[in-house]
């Protein structure tokens, strides 16, 4: 059986709780996000070299990525060192479909792997599994040139193109380790889909496990990263489930066993740079997808898509500056910590690291904070953005006809206006919950 993250040397990964995730390439020339854009349109590959024969990302500065990952608080990063598209952003000596024979010139990932050891940030690594260039990739639903005549007479090896990917995960692993984080993407075994003419039923099916020779594939990662944590989408179970722009509501198990996870999500709708996307969520937003995260035993991993020249945008950077913000007075409630066996009241998420306890309010009472279980078992409380105490109510303050004394309650007396977004108040605690 595969061992969880829980089993392996890779325990950092349920104490950083924090990641950015850069979707980056030639694509990001294209107007919109042309990663799906290529299967919804479909982009043939004739059209989409025009982006690789562009891509000449001169103010490509991987610190300063980095840099920004880190004032956000953030403690790794993960690159999309191949996307669907099957561009590669290293000199692989296995295809010429590279970063170095394009107006770059020159290998992507070594400075990005750089910076992040420069600055203390764990190096995680994305890998496609699909590749919409290579000549051995069989046509499915998904591929963008499904529906051209003549890539549809080729003979296509999945067994070729796995192998492929094994060497190219060999190059990966041992050009550039130790790495921390092996990101695969995705699995996607579909029902057969109904037959046109001229298609033989297999195009119209997925690809999962058995197309990737996923135990073969993972072999490779366990031999030569045998620190690395590995996601789930390889089909077949790794260290840690991998959500897409959703998070569980509580602690997923396998085996009855809990089981570590992240949540991956956009910073607007879309993945890659897209000039036209200006959905860009709050920065009030992705604090809550943070919390809800760890106070429910996961890992966020926010997106950022740098532009064609290799720049983060504007929205981009204010969004990282001001969680930054929060996270320089608040991230020893994030970092280092995981779910808590006290159960947190309405508008509350608790998350815990040893004695301390932490209490995110998502909405501010207006006077008093009512915390069950706790009244034998705080020693101190205060607000952890200037370390000022919280006391405790007196006992005639609550003589209302709505509230009961109980002394297994505990009940804090709040100032009248929060401390500022996402106020989070730090109990001293005695033991765990029972």
């Amino acid at each position: 059986m595969t061992p969880t993250n829980s089993d392996r040397t890779g325990a950092w990964f349920e104490d950083d709780r924090f990641g950015m995730f850069i979707h980056w390439g030639p694509g990001a020339l294209h107007p919109g996000e042309v990663s799906w854009a290529r299967f919804r349109d479909p982009i043939l590959d004739a059209d989409y070299q025009k982006y690789i024969d562009h891509f000449e990302p001169d103010l490509y500065d991987p610190e300063a990525w980095i840099l920004a990952a880190k004032r956000a608080g953030m403690t790794y990063a993960v690159l999309t060192t191949k996307h669907h598209d099957g561009f590669c952003l290293w000199d692989s000596k296995l295809t010429e479909f590279k970063a170095t024979n394009t107006p770059a010139g020159r290998d992507l990932v070594r400075p990005f792997v750089d910076a992040c050891r420069k600055h203390g940030l764990k190096v995680g690594f994305y890998y496609s599994l699909i590749d919409w260039h290579h000549a051995d990739f069989t046509l499915d639903f998904l591929h963008p040139m499904r529906n051209d005549p003549a890539t549809r007479a080729q003979q296509r090896s999945m067994p070729k193109y796995a192998d492929y990917m094994r060497a190219q995960m060999r190059e990966l692993l041992t050009w550039f380790g130790p790495i921390d984080l092996v990101w695969f993407d995705f699995s996607y075994p579909e029902p057969e889909r109904p037959k046109i003419a001229g298609w033989q039923a297999d195009h119209w099916v997925g690809k999962g496990p058995l197309d990737w020779e996923a135990d073969a594939l993972l072999a490779v990662v366990r031999e030569l990263a045998p620190q690395a944590v590995v996601n789930d989408r390889l089909g077949i179970a790794g260290d840690y489930a991998s959500c897409e722009q959703y998070q569980p509501t509580q602690l997923p198990l396998r085996g009855g066993r809990p089981l570590p996870w992240e949540a991956c999500m956009t910073l607007n709708d879309t993945w890659a740079y897209n000039r036209e996307d200006r959905n860009w969520k709050s920065d009030a937003l992705v604090l809550r997808a943070l919390v809800d995260s760890v106070a429910t035993g996961g890992n966020l991993l926010l997106n950022v898509g740098p532009n064609g020249r290799g720049e983060l945008n504007g929205p981009t950077r204010a969004i990282l500056e001001s969680v930054g913000e929060w996270m320089h007075l608040h991230g020893r409630a994030i970092t280092g910590c995981g779910p808590s066996a006290f159960k947190a009241p309405d508008g509350c998420r608790y998350t815990q690291r040893g004695d301390r306890l932490y209490v995110h309010l998502l909405v501010w009472p207006r006077k008093y904070l009512r915390l069950e279980g706790l009244g034998q078992r705080v020693l101190y409380a205060q607000l952890l953005n200037d370390a000022s105490e919280i006391r405790r109510a007196k006992r005639f303050h609550m003589i209302l006809e709505h509230e009961v004394w109980d002394a297994d309650a505990l009940v804090l007396d709040l100032p009248a206006q929060p401390p500022g977004p996402l106020p989070v108040i730090e109990l001293f605690v005695i033991g765990d919950a029972a």
